[in-house]
């Protein structure tokens, strides 16, 4: 009988699966993507984030192991998620917390041919910055109206250059960049995180859009709360204008009848 191949694993390796495993005793375990981040940016959000989260990258094979051998069953459901574009992030912190720090460390960056828009992106109508030349007939091809003021050239009328969800081509790329549209939003994605025992999926956090929303909610609720006259300090003075007017309206209208 032919003795079994074993497969050597190097010291190096054990290590790391064994660090990682370590790390996989915090409060939180985040997968998250590194896809499209410069390096320079990705050391940057490490330092920043230090003092309340360690993040490191590691071969996909690795982290599997570690998460399948770290002796907590729930993060087994984390290997799914994790790719060769990911890194790990480990902290005492809530998940949600460490997703909101995320949201805030992102900067602006131009657009790259093939990526989706994430929004309409609108070039108005006004003057740029582009000299008369070659970039008249691009900004024409792509169904922009250019024309020369002042020496340099405008665009005559707004125009949706890209939908929400198009595929951006390499033309339409090249505009965005030559009118200084910076679209995107770069830094650590969370994907899947393991905290206080349970894993999460839906972890992203748009702090704008969330502001946003809150505002929204808060104007309907306010507005119906006027109209079925329900009383607190937000709603007061409203209710309190809405019968003045309604005390002036009756007063027109007795008035009216006393003249007749």
């Amino acid at each position: 009988m032919e003795e079994k191949k074993r497969t050597h694993v190097s010291e190096i390796k054990k290590k790391k699966v064994k660090e990682l495993a370590e790390q996989m005793k915090k409060k939180t375990v985040m997968v998250v993507s590194v896809k499209c981040l410069p390096s320079a940016q990705f050391q940057h959000i490490k330092k920043k984030l230090r003092n309340i989260a360690k993040i490191q990258m590691a071969k996909k094979r690795l982290v599997d192991f570690a998460l399948d051998h770290c002796g907590i069953k729930e993060l087994h459901k984390l290997v799914p998620y994790v790719e060769d574009s990911t890194a790990m992030l480990f902290s005492e912190d809530d998940a949600f917390d460490i997703s909101l720090r995320l949201s805030e460390e992102k900067s602006s960056a131009k657009a790259k041919a093939g990526q989706e828009a994430p929004e309409d992106l609108i070039v108005y109508a006004g003057p740029t910055d582009l000299l008369p030349g070659p970039d008249i007939s691009a900004l024409s091809a792509v169904g922009l109206q250019p024309k020369v003021e002042g020496g340099k050239i405008s665009i005559v009328k707004d125009k949706v250059l890209c939908v929400k969800g198009e595929v951006i081509s390499p033309k339409k790329a090249s505009i965005l960049a030559k009118l200084n549209i910076v679209p995107f939003k770069i830094g650590l994605e969370p994907i899947a995180a393991y905290t206080d025992g349970k894993i999460y999926l839906d972890i992203k956090i748009n702090r704008e859009k969330l502001i946003k929303e809150i505002e929204e909610d808060y104007g309907r609720s306010l507005a119906f709360g006027v109209e079925i006259n329900y009383v607190c300090k937000e709603t007061l003075d409203y209710i309190l204008g809405k019968a003045g007017l309604y005390k002036k309206i009756v007063e027109s209208l007795l008035n009216q009848n006393q003249t007749k």
